[in-house]
């Protein structure tokens, strides 16, 4: 399954056409996609008209929802994230560090759009969707 990230959701809301927006697109039409419940928090609370969370709250809530948290994903986010500084890399938000390991545990590849993530992808094993730019 295919877990689709903040950094895609809001810049699919926003109408911008990126490799990622348009591979999105794609998999909307055939894939089943999933969508973490912390990045679903992420996504809906930018919205400042009624009209448009709701339109997005239907798009979201017809995917899968995944608890991206609980003690055993926050206690290998937190290793994951000293192996990734003891190589000198500093992610810089921690509920990527989240999202990732969530990602790692969980078996899903991860579309997104976010330079934090491929320091999982290169170090870690974290799968992605590839796509052409």
């Amino acid at each position: 399954m295919i877990l689709v990230d903040s950094s895609v959701w809001i810049d699919y809301f926003r109408g911008a056409s990126t490799a990622q927006t348009e591979k999105l697109n794609d998999l909307l039409e055939k894939e089943s996609l999933a969508v973490g419940d912390l990045i679903l928090m992420e996504v809906l609370q930018g919205f400042r008209r009624e009209s448009e969370f709701q339109a997005a709250l239907r798009k979201m809530s017809a995917l899968t929802v995944v608890n991206l948290g609980g003690a055993d994903v926050a206690l290998l986010a937190a290793q994951n994230f000293r192996k990734l500084r003891s190589l000198g890399i500093t992610v810089r938000r921690s509920i990527d560090t989240l999202i990732a390991t969530a990602c790692i545990v969980g078996d899903y590849s991860l579309l997104h759009s976010d330079r934090d993530f491929d320091s999982f992808a290169k170090h870690l094993g974290l799968k992605v969707v590839k796509v052409s730019n």
